[in-house]
């Protein structure tokens, strides 16, 4: 019982329903029964002391106790009311006594209280001027008279009606509320199960949802697309690594197959253009392994403070010979004032000549290529790579992280590499918390900026 988050949601909402009607109610009644209580007080002393005020006005006016006005008085609040009146002179002589109305009532249907202990009474001294002349005594049941009974019957009987037509709708709510608030919660779980079912293209309808519940199908909806990027990246990975290891391979199978059948002379040539291939594979198993270095969760990093000037000339003097021999011309652009920023020395000198190598490949002889810091703010120090080289389609750039991406489907391999420089750049960046920016212009060049930050968070 109560397994599920509706029926828990319904139980509860009932019991905190019910609880409040049901105290509600009482109050309401409590209340009711106490308020008319003390109007019916009220209203009986009102009666009682007008007849004690017109006893007194006419005993002083005409020195007699009752008259034709005072008697018709009494005589309708004893047949209406039950109160009925007893008054006696100063000798204790009765005067007049409306008591015996009650034996007409009583033949007449009207049920009256029999015991004495059904009955109360309240006496009032007739004084004038000081001079007692009498006493009234006021006698009335207790509890209600039948119309009064009859009156809080018919108000209870509203009540119970109410209660009883709030309980239906407290249901009926309650019913469209849970089930409102886990439809959300439904849509979730179908999704999170077609998720589980390598569905990716799952997504969940955001229109009609809470607030609450909308936050998290907005995130599980990044994750369905994450997750279907994954899988996309996944099964693009795989077809550029197969296409990769297929043209080295295919080249040293075809060569060793020459050489075992003797179409080929193991000639120095020929056991060179081997051994570039076999090379070219070996370099490419290099390129992953570091790749998966870099992409590795738990990569340690030996943080300290590093000067950017420095490193500046450093990679400068390790890469003028490289651009000399090519005839690219390398610049560089010291700092004004020293520029420090945390990192691992060997994991930025790796990014940094990654980017370098790539501008290196990819501009021609007689052009040049600036490397330059920046300090704009006080949070990050940035190394500034900018060449005159080919340059990339502004639709390449958002892709040119991910591995074995070329813009350019036709570039020679050996120009472009494994395509896989730019995705340990980025990884390693992401480990230093870092970021990059990219600008590029079709045949004027690309500028890549890599931003380390100044402390360590």
């Amino acid at each position: 019982m109560l397994q599920t988050l509706r029926a828990k949601l319904l139980f509860y909402i009932l019991l905190v329903s019910m609880i409040g009607i049901v105290l509600v109610s009482l109050f309401i009644q409590w209340g009711f029964d106490k308020s008319f209580n003390k109007y019916l007080e009220l209203n009986r002393e009102h009666k009682i002391e007008r007849v004690v005020s017109q006893v007194k006005a006419k005993y002083k006016q005409e020195g007699i106790y009752s008259d034709y006005t005072i008697l018709s008085l009494m005589h309708e609040y004893a047949l209406s009311e039950q109160l009925y009146f007893h008054i006696e002179d100063e000798a204790g002589r009765t005067r007049f006594n409306t008591v015996q109305l009650r034996d007409v009532m009583n033949r007449v249907g009207v049920i009256v209280p029999e015991s004495r202990d059904e009955w109360q009474s309240k006496s009032y001294d007739l004084i004038d001027d000081g001079h007692y002349f009498g006493k009234i005594t006021a006698i009335y049941p207790q509890g209600f008279i039948k119309e009064e009974s009859t009156f809080l019957q018919t108000i209870q009987v509203y009540i119970y009606g109410a209660v009883a037509l709030t309980v239906i709708i407290a249901i009926l709510f309650s019913m469209i509320f849970s089930k409102t608030l886990t439809s959300g919660l439904k849509k979730l779980q179908f999704a999170a199960n077609e998720l589980q079912n390598h569905n990716l293209g799952i997504r969940i309808p955001l229109r009609g949802l809470p607030d609450e519940v909308k936050q998290l199908a907005i995130s599980f909806n990044s994750l369905a697309e994450s997750l279907s990027k994954e899988e996309m990246l996944r099964k693009q990975f795989t077809g550029d690594l197969a296409h990769e290891l297929r043209t080295p391979l295919a080249t040293l199978r075809s060569q060793i197959e020459a050489f075992q059948d003797g179409v080929w002379e193991p000639t120095p040539q020929r056991l060179e253009a081997s051994h570039a291939e076999l090379m070219r594979l070996v370099r490419l198993v290099n390129e992953l392994e570091k790749l998966l270095a870099a992409e590795n969760p738990q990569i340690h990093l030996e943080m300290t403070r590093l000067e950017a000037g420095a490193i500046l000339s450093s990679l400068w003097e390790m890469f003028v010979p490289a651009f000399t021999r090519k005839g690219v011309k390398l610049n560089h652009s010291l700092p004004d004032k020293e520029e420090w920023f945390i990192g691992d020395k060997d994991k930025v000198m790796q990014i940094l000549s990654n980017v370098i190598n790539n501008a290196l490949k990819y501009t021609p002889e007689g052009k040049e290529v600036t490397i330059s810091v920046t300090g704009v703010n006080e949070y990050s120090v940035g190394f500034i790579i900018r060449d005159q080289g080919a340059g990339m389609a502004e639709d390449d750039i958002p892709h040119i992280f991910e591995r074995f991406y070329r813009g350019d489907k036709s570039r020679d391999r050996k120009t472009g590499g494994a395509g896989i420089g730019l995705s340990i750049v980025k990884a390693l960046m992401d480990a230093h918390k870092g970021s990059i920016q990219v600008t590029s212009k079709l045949n004027k060049g690309t500028a890549f900026t890599l931003w380390f930050p100044r402390e360590e968070e």
